[in-house]
């Protein structure tokens, strides 16, 4: 007779994911010992998870936190849209998120061990991306938006303003979510980026055989095409196009933002 019975095996199963004959097996080897059988299956799963970290994961989830001026944004990828809207998934993004926001951005480490027994349960290659978290002083404002998809979060932002109000803050993040700006304002932009950018207009605007003359003049009010598409104030507002974000902001003053997107 072995030394455990069904009701064990179903508890193995159900804390370690494992089919029901590998936990019938680790709990044979074990010689009926629950903890030892969890643990042995717990390193073999790590074993095959190992061997999965050169898989794709392009897929996942992006979760925010905010608490008063504190506001955090974690992304938990994985290789499939399925897995990541599991609600194991999703609440670990959750805690991930909450975690950084009430201890600072190392704080992830602190789940390593939870993200390894996902891995195991879920069997893909599971690990966080991007970690992003804001504390701002007084007198500041943060805001966010996460668009949800698939019924987990997949495009998220934080948006710290100065001299603005909450409701200012969320519009300029919902408007960042869709306008996806690489840069906060013009001397932003790397100079090697212009550069590149200048060339290939010019090339442009002189294989559209443009009077040689006339080339710069081109180019400078095209390379402000480039500026209203990568520079968040210098964009139109969403919401109406004939107002930029500079002139949505009137006073006040955006410090920074960040986006996370999944796909991106």
């Amino acid at each position: 007779m072995p030394d455990f019975t069904a009701k064990d095996v179903q508890e193995v199963r159900a804390a370690t994911g494992a089919g029901m004959m590998d936990s019938k097996r680790a709990l044979e080897e074990t010689g009926g010992d629950k903890e030892a059988a969890k643990q042995l299956l717990r390193e073999k799963g790590l074993a095959a998870s190992a061997k999965r970290a050169d898989r794709e994961n392009t897929q996942g989830a992006v979760a925010i936190f905010v608490d008063g001026n504190t506001a955090a944004m974690v992304q938990l990828k994985c290789e499939t849209d399925f897995v990541a809207k599991s609600d194991h998934f999703k609440n670990l993004a959750h805690d991930l998120a909450a975690l950084v926001a009430m201890k600072g951005e190392d704080a992830v480490a602190a789940k390593a061990s939870a993200i390894d027994d996902l891995k195991v349960t879920l069997k893909e290659n599971i690990e966080v991306g991007r970690v992003v978290r804001f504390e701002a002083p007084e007198g500041h404002v943060v805001d966010s938006y996460l668009h949800v998809q698939s019924e987990r979060g997949v495009n998220g932002v934080l948006v710290e303003l100065q001299g603005g109000t909450q409701e200012l803050a969320h519009d300029v993040a919902v408007h960042i979510a869709f306008a996806r700006p690489k840069y906060l304002t013009r001397d932003e932009v790397p100079a090697e980026v212009v550069a590149e950018e200048r060339r290939t207009l010019e090339a442009i605007t002189r294989n559209e055989g443009k009077p040689e003359a006339a080339i710069p003049k081109i180019v400078e009010g095209r390379l402000n095409g480039f500026y209203k598409d990568v520079v968040l104030t210098e964009q139109p507002f969403a919401k109406d196009d004939k107002v930029t974000i500079a002139q949505l902001l009137g006073g006040a003053r955006i410090v920074r933002f960040a986006q996370i997107e999944i796909g991106a």
